[in-house]
């Protein structure tokens, strides 16, 4: 059987954490936790747990995420965010690979849940990510802060049954909160790699967002909810796009 190294980064998630590491018990070999210098208890629920926990300052999520990999002691690394937890399905599937492992990397399902409610339609699901790899196959990459596992050239990857629950917002609150600020960050990342933008795109790509989510991925399914959802992924790409629309004009471009 295989040795797998769970990795997690961490910032004030005293509320998600022990829910994180309690789904990992029985499947995961060691579990490394990286924060961020949290204010909360997340240290002290950390501790509780059989943990290797590291503090480390804060650059990005992709640098962030490939200063925990370095940290794994086994190859095999199962990475969750701190408000993730293994369904049960999903522990049975991960033992599975660790005594017959046929692939360099593997994307499971993710469920988000908005408050109690998983969302089922719409850009939130099926949300695909690679989480379980060989880290001599692959490593994080993507545009902050949309991490992802970038695997290398050649590198055989499957997807397995099982979901990653995703906990993400208790509140509506929360989602706009999170939305505006992942704008930003996106907005950031794509100015410093020289992207560009101008008002017709900028128009396009926000109805985009919101046909894309509602009427093409069928988010109307959802309910209030779905139409919200897909109301603030539209919010949020505008605001995205009109930063960098913003910055790039006051530079004269």
């Amino acid at each position: 059987m295989q040795k797998i190294s769970a990795v997690i980064i961490t910032f004030n998630e005293e509320r998600n954490i022990r829910r994180c590491l309690q789904s990992l018990e029985g499947i995961a070999d060691e579990v490394v936790v990286v924060d961020s210098f949290s204010t909360d208890a997340t240290e002290e629920v950390c501790r509780q747990y059989k943990v290797r926990y590291f503090e480390h300052a804060f650059e990005s999520y992709v640098k962030q995420k490939n200063w925990a990999l370095n940290k794994a002691a086994y190859d095999i690394v199962l990475s969750l965010d701190a408000d993730e937890a293994l369904s049960e399905k999903l522990r049975q599937t991960i033992l599975n690979i660790k005594n017959n492992r046929r692939a360099d990397g593997y994307f499971f399902t993710r469920t988000t849940f908005l408050g109690n409610r998983p969302v089922k339609h719409g850009s939130w699901y099926p949300d695909y990510k690679l989480r379980l790899f060989d880290k001599r196959r692959g490593q994080f990459g993507g545009i902050n802060p949309h991490d992802r596992v970038i695997m290398h050239t050649g590198a055989k990857v499957k997807r397995a049954p099982g979901a990653i629950l995703h906990y993400s917002f208790a509140t509506l609150d929360e989602f706009y909160c999170q939305s505006g600020r992942f704008a930003a960050l996106s907005a950031q990342s794509m100015f410093e790699q020289g992207k560009t933008i101008n008002w017709g795109m900028l128009l396009l790509k926000t109805g985009w967002a919101f046909v894309r989510s509602y009427f093409i991925k069928a988010g109307f399914l959802d309910g209030k909810a779905g139409f919200t959802i897909s109301r603030v992924i539209a919010s949020s790409t505008y605001k995205k796009y009109r930063m960098l629309l913003k910055w790039r004009m006051e530079n004269g471009e």
